[in-house]
């Protein structure tokens, strides 16, 4: 028979050790003063270090002629809110220049045909287009790049609709991200005109306001002379 003494010893050989929590392991470990060091070194950096330079959008550069400054492709993108030589302006700011002032409206959608007919001056329309009651329409002249003679029946028709006055309201509009009008406004500005303002939504903004469109016909490539 064992002695009481034996038999406890026995008993502790042979039980299983305890196993201590994780919860007690992990928090009985305490980093070093070396690694405390490196921890609190590396928070500082970390909190004066500059903010990430985060990418600008590109849109207003893309495509640009870096001679001209005019938009030579992907006509149909979003433009930027300023426009050289121009003022932007909302719907009701237009209908209030026209009202009050007899703004003088221009429609620079593109034709997105053939062009105008060499001989009769016709454009070649694809499909029919509408616009504002009492606009002009004058496709193409928003292009980056116009021919002389797409460059002087821009001239010709901004001379006869502001009867040889350079400073009378001017408003030009094409569809929502189209860059033919702020082409047109900053070439319509080179050409010394200085009442100038671009309604960047266009069409697509007067039918989200219920505006009323009517059928439009483009200016013929010959224009009389005033």
């Amino acid at each position: 028979m064992k002695s009481a003494p034996l038999k406890a010893l026995v008993q502790t050989i042979s039980s299983p050790p305890q196993r201590m929590s994780s919860q007690r392991r992990l928090g009985s470990r305490q980093p070093s003063p070396i690694a405390r060091t490196l921890i609190l070194l590396v928070t500082t950096l970390l909190a004066l270090a500059p903010p990430p330079v985060v990418a600008q959008s590109s849109v207003v550069i893309d495509h640009l002629d870096p001679a001209t400054g005019y938009r030579i492709a992907q006509y149909r993108a979003p433009t930027p809110q300023t426009v050289p030589g121009g003022t932007l302006v909302t719907l009701e700011t237009l209908q209030a220049l026209v009202r009050d002032q007899r703004a003088t409206l221009i429609d620079v959608t593109p034709s997105q045909g053939a062009g105008a007919d060499p001989v009769t001056g016709a454009w070649h329309l694809p499909k029919p287009h509408a616009n504002m009651a009492g606009t002009t329409w004058l496709p193409d002249v928003g292009k980056g790049t116009l021919s002389p003679a797409l460059a002087s029946y821009f001239k010709l028709n901004l001379r006869a609709l502001t009867k040889g006055d350079p400073a009378h309201p001017v408003i030009i509009y094409c569809q929502a991200d189209c860059w033919m009008s702020w082409n047109a406004i900053k070439r319509a500005s080179s050409y010394g005109y200085t009442a100038l303002y671009w309604y960047p939504d266009g069409t697509d903004g007067m039918r989200d306001w219920d505006v009323p469109l009517v059928p439009a016909t483009p200016v013929s490539m010959k224009p009389s002379p005033p």
